[in-house]
C-alpha cells in the first residue's frame, strides 16, 4: 500500500514538470565526414507523446539503415526535488558519397496535435585519404585523435605540422594582423607545448580560445587531417617595412600502440602506448608594412573604424558647480594607443586631467570595444561661454584615407551664484578637501621679553627702512620671476619638456603599484605609456610620430651620448617583449621597472635643449 501511494504520489509531482517543458525536435550528425564513411544521423524529440514523424528527403548519402526507434526515461529526486526527462530517438545509418557540402532539411513530428520542426544540418563530405594503405579515422567532426601508430613507427613533417598564417601580408603601420597557429594531425597527439616569439616591432594581444581544444576534419595536400586552432594573435605593428614573425618551435607529444608478443594479451587488451616526443618547427611569416600617408596635425594615432558621441552634465550652471563633458569613442583598431581629443575650455575655467575608462576585448578585427573619456572643469566668473566642437582624427582603413569626427558645440550660461564642486571633485580626483582647524585660542607667550623705553620712536631706524627697502627689493625680483616664468610658460614645448621627468616618474610609481599587485599586463601598458610619454615630451614629438630609428637621430642631434640612448631603446625592447618571455614573471617585471627607471634617470641628467 505504502509503495502505490509513493507511485501515485511521484506521478503527479512528475507530470506538471513534463507539462511546463519545452517540446523540441533536435537533429544531430558529424559536420565533417570522408566519402565512404559510415555515419549516424539521428533525429531527438523530448517527449514520448509524439507521433506521425516525417523524416526529410536525404540526398548526397546513401541510407543503409533507418529509421529505427528507441526511446529513454529517466527519473531523479535530489534533496526531495524531482525531476525527470523522456525523449524517442530516430536513428539513421548513412554513407557518404560524392565530395562536397550538402544540407539535410527539417524532419517533423506531431505532439499533442502541433507540428515541431528539426533544425536542418550541413555536412562536409571530404574526398578519401590519398595514401594507400592508412585507414582514416571514422570519428567524423567531432574527432578528437587522429590514426594510432605502432611503436618504433617514425613521425613525418607529413604526419604532424603546424602551419602560421597571416590573415594579411601588407598592411599599413598600426593595421590590426590576425596570426593563427593551426595543428594538423594523422597520428593520435596527446598534448603540445610552445610559446609565442618575441615579436619585435609589434604590440601583441592573444585571443583567449578555449583550454580543451575540438579537433575536425579538413582535406589538405590530399590527405584528411585531424585540425584545430592552437592559439590566435592580434598584432599590430609599430614601425614600416618588411618585419618577420620568426619560427615557433612546439614539442609535441604522440601515443603509439605497442603490440604484446602474447597473442591472448593482444586480444583481450590490445596492447598498450608509449609517449613519443616530437619536434614541430612553425614557418616564418613576413608581413610587409606601408607607411600611413601624411599624417595630419590633429591625428589622434586611430587606425581602424571609430565612432564618437559626447555629452554634457548642465548647460546652465552657477560659478563654481562642476562642468562635465564625456566622450565616447567607440569601434575597432589600436584602441589602446589612442590619443585623448583635447577639449577647449574657456580660458578662465579651472580644468582637471581627464579621466579615461577603458572597455576593451581582442577580435579579429583588432581590439574593439569602448574608451570614456570625462573631462571636468570648474567656471569661476559669470557669463556666457562657447565650447567648440571637439575633434577626433584618424585613418580609416576602408577608404584609405584620414577622417574626422566632430562633437556638436555646446553653449554654457553661467550665473552668479554659491555653486560647489567639492564632492564632484572629491570623486574625479579621489582627493580629500584641505581641513582648516580653528585658532581662537592663543598660548601664553613663554620665554625672554625685550621691553622698550615708553617714549621710543620707530620713525627714521634701521628697522624703519629696512620696511621700506626689502619689500621693494621682493616686488622687482618677483616681478622679473614672474615675466621669465611668463615667458617660459608661453613655449609649450619647452614647458612638456621640463615636466616630462615629472609625469614619468607619476607613471613610473604607478606601475610600481601595479608591479606590487601582480597585474601583467596594466603593468607593461604602463610602463611603455611612461617611457614614450617621456621622449615624446623631451623631443617636443608626438608620441604618434614616434619610432624607434626617428628617436635614436633625435637624440644623437641632442647630444645624447649613444650609450645612454641604447640603455633607451632596450628599456622599450625589453618592456615591449618581456610579457611574453618564458621565465619567471616576477622577475622579468622588477627587471623591466628597474631597467626603465634607470633609462629616465640617465636621459634627464643627458639631454640638452
Amino acid at each position: 500500500m505504502r509503495k502505490l501511494v509513493f507511485f501515485l504520489l511521484l506521478v503527479i509531482a512528475v507530470l506538471p514538470m513534463q507539462a511546463k517543458e519545452d517540446v523540441t525536435l533536435t537533429a544531430e550528425a558529424p559536420d565533417v565526414v570522408v566519402s565512404g564513411d559510415q555515419f549516424r544521423l539521428t533525429f531527438t524529440v523530448n517527449t514520448q507523446k509524439g507521433k506521425d514523424f516525417l523524416a526529410p528527403s536525404i540526398s548526397g548519402f546513401d541510407v543503409l539503415m533507418g529509421p529505427s526507434r528507441s526511446q529513454q526515461s529517466s527519473t531523479q529526486i535530489i534533496n526531495g526535488k524531482v525531476s525527470s526527462s523522456s525523449a524517442i530517438t530516430y536513428t539513421y545509418i548513412l554513407m557518404a558519397g560524392k565530395e562536397g557540402t550538402y544540407t539535410i532539411p527539417a524532419a517533423s513530428i506531431e505532439v499533442d496535435g502541433k507540428k515541431i520542426f528539426s533544425n536542418a544540418l550541413t555536412i562536409k563530405v571530404l574526398p578519401p585519404d590519398q595514401a594507400a594503405g592508412n585507414q582514416q579515422s571514422r570519428q567524423g567532426g567531432n574527432a578528437s585523435s587522429s590514426r594510432g601508430q605502432i611503436a618504433g613507427s617514425k613521425i613525418s613533417d607529413k604526419d604532424l605540422f603546424i602551419t602560421a598564417t597571416a590573415a594579411k601580408t601588407t598592411v599599413y603601420e598600426q593595421e590590426a594582423i590576425l596570426l593563427t597557429y593551426k595543428v594538423y594531425t594523422l597520428v593520435n597527439l596527446r598534448q603540445l607545448y610552445g610559446k609565442m616569439p618575441d615579436l619585435k616591432g609589434f604590440h601583441t594581444q592573444e585571443i583567449e580560445l578555449p583550454q580543451q581544444k575540438t579537433f575536425s576534419l579538413e582535406h589538405y595536400n590530399g590527405r584528411n587531417y585531424n585540425t584545430t586552432i592552437w592559439s590566435q594573435y592580434v598584432l599590430f605593428p609599430q614601425q614600416t617595412g618588411k618585419l618577420e614573425i620568426p619560427s615557433i618551435t612546439f614539442e609535441g607529444i604522440v601515443a603509439q600502440q605497442t603490440i604484446s608478443d602474447d597473442p591472448f594479451d593482444a586480444f583481450f587488451n590490445g596492447g598498450g602506448y608509449i609517449e613519443v616526443k616530437k619536434k614541430i618547427v612553425t614557418p616564418k611569416v613576413v608581413i610587409n608594412v606601408k607607411p600611413l600617408p601624411a599624417k595630419p596635425d590633429n591625428f589622434s594615432g586611430g587606425v581602424g573604424e571609430f565612432t564618437m558621441s559626447s555629452s554634457i552634465n548642465a548647460k546652465e550652471v552657477k560659478t563654481n558647480d562642476a562642468v562635465t563633458i564625456k566622450l565616447t569613442i567607440k569601434g575597432a583598431g589600436n584602441m589602446k594607443l589612442l590619443s585623448s581629443p583635447e577639449v577647449k575650455f574657456p580660458e578662465d575655467f579651472e580644468v582637471y586631467d581627464p579621466k579615461v575608462n577603458n572597455n576593451f576585448e581582442v577580435s579579429r578585427a583588432g581590439l574593439s570595444g569602448t574608451q570614456t573619456i570625462e573631462y571636468l572643469a570648474i567656471p569661476r566668473h559669470a557669463g556666457d561661454f562657447t565650447i567648440p566642437p571637439v575633434e577626433f582624427t584618424y585613418f580609416d582603413l576602408k577608404s584609405r584615407s584620414y577622417k574626422t569626427l566632430k562633437t556638436e558645440e555646446y553653449r554654457l550660461k553661467v550665473a552668479k551664484g554659491k555653486g560647489n564642486a567639492d564632492q564632484v571633485i572629491a570623486d574625479f580626483t579621489n582627493k580629500e578637501n584641505v581641513k582648516v582647524l580653528g585658532q581662537d585660542v592663543r598660548f601664553i607667550k613663554l620665554g625672554d621679553t625685550r621691553l622698550s623705553p615708553k617714549g621710543e620712536v620707530f620713525f627714521g631706524t634701521t628697522g624703519y627702512w629696512l620696511g621700506y627697502i626689502i619689500p621693494f627689493i621682493v616686488f622687482v625680483a618677483l616681478v622679473i620671476f614672474f615675466r621669465k616664468q611668463a615667458a617660459e610658460n608661453a613655449n609649450v614645448a619647452k614647458v612638456k619638456t621640463k615636466k616630462a621627468n615629472k609625469v614619468a616618474t607619476k607613471r613610473m610609481k604607478l606601475a610600481g603599484k601595479l608591479l606590487a599587485d601582480n597585474k601583467k599586463n596594466e603593468f607593461y601598458d604602463e610602463v611603455l605609456k611612461a617611457l614614450w610619454g617621456y621622449i615624446s615630451d623631451k623631443l617636443s614629438i608626438p608620441v604618434s610620430q614616434l619610432s624607434k630609428d626617428n628617436i635614436e637621430a633625435e637624440l644623437t642631434r641632442y647630444g645624447v651620448s649613444d650609450e645612454i640612448t641604447k640603455t633607451f631603446i632596450n628599456a622599450l625592447n625589453e618592456c615591449e617583449f618581456a610579457r611574453y618571455a618564458p621565465g619567471n614573471e616576477s622577475e622579468a617585471m622588477d627587471k623591466v621597472y628597474a631597467t626603465s627607471v634607470e633609462a629616465i634617470s640617465k636621459m634627464e641628467n643627458s639631454i640638452k635643449h
